[in-house]
């Protein structure tokens, strides 16, 4: 599927997404970078790909301190780019 669209979030012109359908969920993919999302429509798939395409390419929302914290960062140490801060990581 190629779109054309002029809106910031939309995929540029050109972009091939593929969607599936897999059991309950459908799957959307863009074909250039690998990114992949999931959703119970396959609008809902194509609008998780566009959130999941922002932070790909860093356009997404910084974590909070209470998301830090829900995955076992302290935010207090957290740095772009340090994986040193948690056990998650290892």
């Amino acid at each position: 599927m190629s779109t054309d669209s002029s809106s910031n979030h939309d995929p540029p012109t050109g972009t091939t997404i593929t969607l599936t359908r897999e059991t309950n969920w459908w799957v959307a993919k863009d074909e250039e970078t690998g990114v992949a999302s999931q959703g119970k429509s396959r609008q809902e798939a194509l609008e998780n790909l566009d959130e999941a395409l922002q932070g790909y390419h860093g356009d997404g929302d910084p974590p909070s301190d209470e998301d830090l914290r829900e995955m076992g960062i302290d935010p207090e140490n957290n740095t772009s780019d340090s994986l040193d801060d948690s056990e998650i990581f290892d």
